[in-house]
């Protein structure tokens, strides 16, 4: 017997086609130029490449990390990382893991870490965390301990630390403390020796170029889609690979 589709079922099928047709389009489209960025001193992941041992980087934090609103799992930031990486350095072996858990912040991302980043030995652990404690009203100083105390833990396993501060969307640019807590990771950084970037910084400076910063950021608002993603990661990626060369560089004249 012939297998009939109903005209809804075929609306929504050509619709899901269309949809996933224009999340690829908007992911390939060319991410606008750059900022200068700190640099990223990467002393643990520079050694493991250079011995030839894979090398672990654990991405940790909530929806931004998991990949809420991109159209797959192979759009989220980490996986784009990864892909990015591989590019750069196709003899390399690099693994990068999303520990990424939406509603998060920094109280149940630190009592995570042990379990989701030391435990799997990573060399190097990008921490993305303040957009949800922003839009509950976290309190800056407690949001400053538990960020500064998840730091010491990592650095004392012997991992790179690379900060990650808030996106800006219409919802986390509402919340009264999404700029305190973007300062209070900027000061941590600086404080404990840390590598800090800062999407903030880098869709300001695409808004200023003439990108608006919404163009990155899906219907809901909030979240980045799938061209925020990777852009987010390429310019993330051109962090690393520049970390990497400055930490050999600071090898060689050692």
């Amino acid at each position: 017997m012939p297998l009939t589709v109903s005209l809804s079922t075929r609306l929504l099928l050509v619709l899901a086609a269309l949809l996933c047709g224009q999340a690829t389009a908007l992911a390939e489209v060319p991410c606008p130029a750059e900022p200068p960025s700190p640099t990223l001193h990467l002393r643990h992941l520079r050694a493991a490449l250079e011995r030839g041992t894979e090398a672990v980087v654990v991405a940790l934090g909530s929806s931004s990390t998991e990949g809420v609103m991109a159209s797959d799992p192979a759009h989220s930031y980490p996986a784009a990382l990864q892909a990015a990486l591989e590019r750069a350095l196709p003899r390399m072996h690099i693994a990068v893991l999303n520990r990424g858990i939406g509603g998060q912040d920094a109280p149940e991302e630190l009592a995570r870490l042990q379990a989701d980043a030391i435990a799997v030995r990573p060399q190097l652990v990008i921490w993305q965390v303040g957009a949800n404690g922003a839009l509950r009203n976290a309190d800056p100083a407690e949001f400053r301990r538990m960020v500064t105390q998840g730091v010491s833990r990592l650095q004392d396993a012997g991992i790179d630390v690379i900060l990650m501060d808030n996106q800006h969307s219409p919802r986390v640019d509402a919340a009264p403390e999404h700029g305190v807590l973007d300062k209070v990771l900027a000061q941590v950084a600086e404080a404990t020796g840390t590598g800090l970037f800062s999407r903030a910084a880098l869709m300001t400076a695409w808004d200023q170029e003439g990108t608006p910063a919404l163009r990155f950021i899906a219907t809901d608002g909030l979240h980045h889609n799938d061209r925020g993603y990777a852009c987010v990661a390429s310019a993330l990626a051109d962090a690393i690979l520049d970390g990497l060369r400055e930490t050999r560089a600071l090898s060689a004249r050692r």
